[in-house]
């Protein structure tokens, strides 16, 4: 198994910038497929982006495309997620996940590994 850590998370001014960190450990993160997902309180928890094994193949949903990159560093067993610009409805827990798969998947469900979130507050 793969254990997951997100860090980063803070609060933050709108139109301001925040970068996640997954680090895995037990696993070489780079053999997985990785997913950022948000949960805002009262909703569901929500796809935002994910990165297959080739860092070329990449994912976002539509309302961080633009905003949001997500990207591997090999060499720290890390998968990063740079937000920008963020707005106040960016407000959520984030999470990070990790499934064996081949291809990048967006469904929660589809996703075994978790880790234990990291909220990102954006205010007004």
């Amino acid at each position: 198994q793969v254990q997951l850590v997100e860090s980063g998370g803070g609060l933050v001014q709108a139109g301001g910038s925040l970068r996640l960190s997954c680090a895995a450990s037990g696993r070489t993160l780079s053999s997985y497929t990785v997913g950022w997902f948000r949960q805002a309180p009262g909703k569901e928890r929500e796809f935002v982006a994910a990165i297959g094994w080739s860092v070329s193949r990449t994912y976002y949903t539509d309302s961080v495309k633009g905003r949001f990159t997500i990207s591997r560093d090999n060499a720290k067993n890390t998968v990063a997620l740079q937000m920008n610009s963020l707005k106040p409805e960016d407000t959520a827990v984030y999470y990070c996940a990790a499934g064996s798969f081949p291809v990048v998947r967006v469904g929660v469900t589809e996703y075994g590994y978790w880790g234990q979130g990291t909220q990102v507050t954006v205010s007004s």
